[in-house]
């Protein structure tokens, strides 16, 4: 079966919502009405997508930049865009290199997109589940040096493991297979009662669409950095890890991200 042929376009799908979220073109009429809605539950909702889009650029500049990271593992890649992890890396970095990692048959579609790059480095595409860790790390290992320091990319994924231990096991695990000098890049849906109208948006999802999402308080989110040294200024809003240009931050997206570094 193709990736094509077990795409259900009957159904929402987060991927495609996001998409649409980020004014993509790769989304259909149903992921259009269920976006609005989420949007009509909670209107910041393209805020926390374009904020968390941000994060990845400017967390990947910094690592590609000041901290000199030349290998980067982007694991729940999701639908490319403006910016993806490789175009960013490489514009700093033209000799970086790149793994993206997703099983959703509606990114699989779009891969071959992904697979481009500077002369100098390399790009490349593997078909493979966050939870086969294993299979993850050989996957990356056709690519990159895993004795050197990799930044680990997990951007809006966790929230796609449902059991808590699960989801610290399986971070835990990949980043134990990374040497010293590498980064988590990581960020995640919260859930707060400062922001209710989240929750309902969550609730909505879980009820229409595919995948279902797990939500979480910034400190269970905070675990996931246990054992790293998290890089200022910690785990906060997406919006708020190092902004450039004015120095006044935006009211807090419901999509918080950190930068940890492994000692």
């Amino acid at each position: 079966m193709t990736a094509a042929s077990r795409i259900d376009t009957t159904r929402p799908h987060t991927a495609r919502i996001w998409n649409y979220w980020l004014d993509g073109k790769d989304n259909y009429p149903v992921d259009q009405a269920a976006g609005d809605r989420i949007r009509a539950l909670h209107p910041g909702i393209g805020d926390y997508a374009r904020a968390d889009r941000a994060f990845l650029g400017r967390s990947v500049r910094h690592l590609a930049g000041e901290v000199g990271i030349r290998q980067f593992l982007d694991v729940g890649t999701g639908l490319p865009s403006a910016d993806n992890t490789h175009e960013v890396a490489q514009r700093v970095a033209p000799d970086a290199r790149v793994v993206y990692v997703d099983n959703d048959p509606v990114v699989l579609t779009h891969a071959q997109a992904l697979l481009t790059g500077t002369p100098e480095g390399r790009t490349a595409y593997a078909d493979a589940d966050l939870r086969d860790v294993d299979g993850v790390l050989a996957h990356a290992a056709r690519t990159l040096d895993l004795s050197q320091p990799v930044a680990l990319m997990l951007l809006g994924v966790v929230i796609f493991i449902e059991d808590e231990a699960e989801s610290y096991s399986l971070v835990r695990r990949l980043m134990d297979a990374l040497p010293s000098g590498s980064h988590l890049v990581l960020s995640h849906t919260i859930t707060s009662p400062a922001m209710p109208d989240v929750d309902e948006a969550v609730a909505f999802w879980n009820e229409n669409g595919t995948p279902k999402l797990t939500q979480r308080t910034p400190d269970r989110i905070a675990h996931y950095f246990d054992g790293l040294d998290l890089l200022a200024p910690g785990l906060v809003s997406c919006n708020h890890w190092r902004p450039e240009g004015d120095s006044r931050l935006p009211p807090e997206v419901a999509m918080f991200g950190g930068v940890g570094r492994k000692p």
